[in-house]
Order: C-alpha cells, then structure tokens, then sequence
C-alpha cells in the first residue's frame, strides 16, 4: 500500500491537534495522561509534537478524555482557520 504524503494544511492541522492536547495536559506529566490513555508516553509525546499528525480517532479520544477535553472542543480548535490563536483549554 502506497501513503499519500500529507498536505501542508494536514500538517498543520496535526501541529494545532498536538498543541491543544499539549495546552490541556496543563501541569500532569506524560506518563500520567499517556497511563490514563492507555497509550505510551512515546506515542502522546509524537502527538503532542505533531509526528503523528493523523492519529487513530481512538487514541485522540482517549487521550481527550484523559485530559477532560470534550471532543466538541477538540474539533473546534484543530478546525480552526490557519493562523488562529490556539483557544484557551481548561
């Protein structure tokens, strides 16, 4: 199977995912979001990053979940038009 390379607006859709996860981790470490997650630390620390700019909707769940984010909220700040301020996640 043949990946499609990723657009520059997928990118950075990626990025804007990683940072309002990052923003809504606020002070708990990695290794207690990613334990809550079930994930790893490697896998939130990628996506926090923007690595993993398509993540499994799952592992986006749960990693929202994990940080009280709802998804709605998710959705609204990665869908965000390009160059907007990151909103504030409590």
């Amino acid at each position: 199977m043949v990946r499609v390379p990723l657009s520059e607006a997928e990118r950075e859709r990626g990025q804007r995912l990683g940072a309002v996860l990052r923003r809504a981790r606020g002070a708990r470490s990695m290794v207690e979001v990613a334990a809550s997650a079930a994930i790893s630390v490697e896998t939130l620390r990628k996506i926090e990053t923007g690595r993993i700019p398509t993540p499994a909707f799952f592992t986006v769940a749960a990693v929202a979940d994990a940080v009280d984010l709802p998804l709605d909220t998710l959705r609204d700040a990665v869908e965000a038009p390009p160059g907007t301020e990151l909103p504030q996640v409590s």
